[in-house]
């Protein structure tokens, strides 16, 4: 079926049925939820939705924007706008020390990487302070949207002395690898993990509307003499992750 058949007023749309813009959002998102709109296709413009539906620009303007509040479509200035692409959910222990791309390996996902940002730099304060630095230091950065077959699931911003990684370009996959490779893989690590909301261009990375939910989680690494690894900033999507930790009765 074609998106003009599904959208002819004549098989939805309700004297009786309420608001017209909000039939409309409804008809959308029975096209989302069908597959006839696909995750990542744009949806035909306004005028076009308007003239099929024999609806007012206006109110398919409003039904267009409470889609995008409920996170359905995705609004980008000057493209139009998008069906949102939907995460694979993914339960994250907090029990186990790994890498993003040992965790999909091990769930039989295929991960890739966006490069952000790859090279050695002057520490920030706050990198002085996380790697126990001095201020005439170097720091090696790397940052990447990462992957889990095709879909966006997390912007990672790592920072590393150069003694535990002088070349960031040989970081291609997994850093942990790399890390494990030169004798400095970490043995635990401290987390700290902050609900937000996504700012325009963190939402724009992840693929999904600013605003929308997300997980900021800050790690610091160690080894097992107690040398700090890395420090690690990470934004992940909200809809993609659950975090679980195993709890036992402390004793008396």
């Amino acid at each position: 079926m074609t998106i003009a058949a599904f959208l002819t007023p004549d098989k939805w749309l309700q004297s009786d049925g309420g608001p017209r813009y909000v039939q409309l959002r409804e008809r959308l998102t029975e096209g989302v939820d069908q597959g006839l709109l696909k995750a990542g296709s744009p949806l035909p413009p306004e005028r076009e939705i308007a003239s099929i539906t024999e609806l007012s620009r206006v109110t398919v303007r409003k039904a267009i924007q409470a889609l995008a509040r409920d996170g359905i479509i995705i609004q980008k200035q000057g493209s139009g706008s998008f069906v949102a692409s939907h995460a694979p959910q993914i339960e994250q222990s907090l029990s186990r020390l790994t890498s993003f791309s040992e965790d999909m390996s091990r769930r039989g996902m295929s991960s890739t990487s966006v490069w952000l940002e790859r090279g050695v730099y002057m520490p920030s304060p706050d990198e002085v302070l996380a790697l126990a630095l001095s201020p005439d230091d170097s720091v090696s950065r790397i940052a990447r949207l990462r992957t889990a077959d095709g879909k966006p699931m997390a912007i990672e911003r790592a920072s590393l002395s150069t003694e535990m990684l002088p070349n960031p370009l040989l970081v291609e996959t997994s850093l942990y690898e790399v890390l494990g490779q030169a004798g400095f893989r970490p043995v635990r690590a401290l987390q700290k993990i902050s609900a937000i909301n996504l700012e325009e261009d963190n939402a724009a990375l992840l693929d999904v509307a600013p605003g929308k939910a997300g997980l900021r989680i800050e790690r610091t690494s160690y080894l097992a003499d107690g040398r700090t690894v890395e420090f690690t900033q990470s934004i992940y999507r909200g809809d993609a992750y659950n975090f679980v930790a195993e709890l036992r009765l402390a004793k008396e």
